[in-house]
C-alpha cells in the first residue's frame, strides 16, 4: 500500500504576512500586499508597483555576519523554515535525520547578489568580486543552507520550473516519500527577484501590471480591466511527513497531500497553450493520483495571474477538466493579495490552500469587480466565503510550459475511517 503523507507544518514570509497567522488573516479579510515599489527607484520603469516583504528582521533567524553573505531570496526561505519547524514541533534529536529531506524550489535564485557583483566586476575588477558570489546566488543553496541548519541529511535539491517551482518541489517530495526515501520532507519555495533587472525584464516583455496609480488593485484576476501580473517576494515551507511517522510522534496533522500531477505544454516561451490543454491534463492527472472523481473537489486555488491569457486558458482548462462541476466548484486566486511570487508562489498558494480547509474558508478574489465574459466560472468575488473542504486542488503554471497541480484533503475525513 502507497505511504500516506502528511502535512505538519507550515512557514510563510508574504507581502501579506511574516508568519501563517498574520498571512491567513490577510487573506481571509481580502487585505492586499501590494504597493508601490521601494527596493529601487522605479522612475523610468512602466510598472511600479510589487509585492515587498516588509518588516521582517533576518537576524532572527541566521547569525548577524551571515546576513550579509546572504541572499535575500536563502534568507526569506531561513525565516519560513525556522516558523516551519517550529510550528511542526519536529524533536530532532529524536528523529532519524538521514531520512530528513529538503526540496525548496527558486525560478530565479539569488538575481540580486548577481547584479550587485557584475557591477563591481565592471566597475572596481574581478578582484573586487565577492568570494560568496558562487552560492549566494545559485537556486539550490536555500535546500542546502535549511539541510545544514536543522542536519537533514535525507534527500537534498532544488526544483527550478518558473512559477511551478515550488509546487513541483512539493510534488517531487510526495513521490520520493511514497517510495521511501524520506519519512521527513521540509519543502516549499522562495524568491526575491523585486531587482532592477528582474523588473526591467518583465516589463520589455509587457507582463507587468501599469496600474501605478493603485497599486492595491493592480491585481485582479478574472476581472475584464486585468493588464498583467504583479511581481512578489517571498517564501513559503511546508513540513511534510509519512502518516506512520506523524503518528508515532502524536504530531498535529493539518491535511493530507494526495494528488499531484505534472505536464508540460511544449508550446512557447511565455504564453500558456491555447485552451489551457496542458494545464488541463496536469489538473486530470493530479485527480487521477488522488484517486478521486473530478466532483469531488471542492476548491480550486487557481494559478490565477491576472494577465489576460492565463486567466482565460486556465479557466477554459478548469472547464475542460472538470465539466459541469467546473460551474459550482469554488475558485479564487490569492495571486489578488499577495501579487505572483513566481517560483515561492506554489507553496505559497499551498499553504493558503490548507488554511482554507483547517477553517472552513475560501479565501476571496479581491478586485473583481467587472467579469470577464470569457471567464465564466465562480471566482468568490471579493469576499471570503464559508464552505467545507474534503479536498482542494492548488494549481501552478510557469514560462516554458511548466504545469503542476497538487491536491490537499482534509484530514479526518469520513472517507479515510475518520482518521
Amino acid at each position: 500500500m502507497s505511504k500516506r503523507i502528511v502535512v505538519t507544518g507550515l512557514g510563510v514570509v508574504s507581502p501579506v504576512g511574516n508568519n501563517v497567522e498574520s498571512f491567513w488573516h490577510a487573506l481571509r479579510t481580502g487585505t492586499s500586499g501590494l504597493d508601490r515599489i521601494t527596493a529601487f527607484d522605479t522612475t523610468d520603469y512602466p510598472s511600479k508597483v510589487a509585492g515587498e516583504v516588509k518588516g521582517i528582521d533576518f537576524t532572527a533567524f541566521v547569525e548577524p555576519k551571515e546576513v550579509k553573505r546572504t541572499d535575500r531570496n536563502i534568507l526569506l526561505a531561513m525565516a519560513a523554515a525556522d516558523e516551519a519547524m517550529r510550528h511542526s514541533k519536529l524533536d530532532l534529536s529524536a528523529v532519524d535525520r538521514t531520512r530528513c529531506g529538503v526540496i525548496i524550489g527558486s525560478g530565479i535564485g539569488g538575481i540580486a547578489t548577481l547584479e550587485a557583483e557584475h557591477t563591481k566586476l565592471l566597475n572596481r575588477g574581478p578582484g573586487r568580486v565577492s568570494p560568496f558570489l558562487i552560492p549566494m546566488m545559485i537556486p539550490d543553496m536555500s535546500s542546502g543552507l535549511v539541510s545544514m541548519k536543522y542536519g537533514l541529511k535525507g534527500p537534498n535539491y532544488c526544483c527550478v520550473s518558473a512559477c511551478a517551482s515550488s509546487a513541483h518541489a512539493i510534488g517531487d517530495a510526495l513521490l520520493v516519500m511514497r517510495n521511501d526515501m524520506m519519512d521527513v520532507a521540509v519543502v516549499g519555495g522562495c524568491e526575491a527577484t523585486i531587482t532592477p533587472i528582474s523588473f526591467a525584464g518583465f516589463c520589455s516583455m509587457k507582463a507587468l501590471s501599469t496600474r501605478n496609480d493603485a497599486p492595491a488593485k493592480a491585481s485582479c484576476p478574472f476581472d475584464v480591466k486585468r493588464d498583467g501580473f504583479v511581481m512578489a517576494e517571498g517564501a513559503a515551507i511546508i513540513v511534510l511527513e509519512t502518516l506512520e511517522h506523524a503518528r508515532a510522534r502524536n504530531a498535529a496533522i493539518y491535511a493530507e497531500l494526495v494528488g499531484y500531477g505534472a505536464t508540460g505544454d511544449a508550446h512557447h516561451l511565455s504564453a500558456p497553450a491555447p485552451e489551457g490543454e496542458g494545464a488541463r491534463r496536469a489538473m486530470q492527472m493530479a485527480v487521477r493520483s488522488a484517486g478521486i472523481e473530478p466532483s469531488a473537489i471542492d476548491y480550486i486555488n487557481a494559478h490565477g495571474t491576472s494577465t489576460q491569457l492565463n486567466d482565460k486558458y486556465e479557466s477554459q482548462a478548469i472547464m475542460a477538466a472538470f465539466g459541469d462541476h467546473a460551474r459550482s466548484v469554488a475558485i479564487s486566486s490569492t495571486k489578488s493579495m499577495t501579487g505572483h511570487l513566481l517560483g515561492a508562489s506554489g507553496a505559497t498558494e499551498l499553504v493558503a490552500t490548507t488554511l482554507a480547509i483547517n477553517h472552513g474558508l475560501i479565501p476571496p478574489t479581491i478586485n473583481y469587480d467587472d467579469p470577464d465574459p470569457e471567464c465564466p466560472l465562480t471566482y468568490t468575488p471579493n469576499t471570503a466565503v464559508e464552505k467545507n473542504i474534503t479536498y482542494a486542488m492548488s494549481n501552478s503554471f510557469g514560462f516554458g510550459g511548466h504545469n503542476a497541480c497538487l491536491v490537499l484533503k482534509k484530514y479526518g475525513s469520513p472517507e479515510n475511517g475518520g482518521e
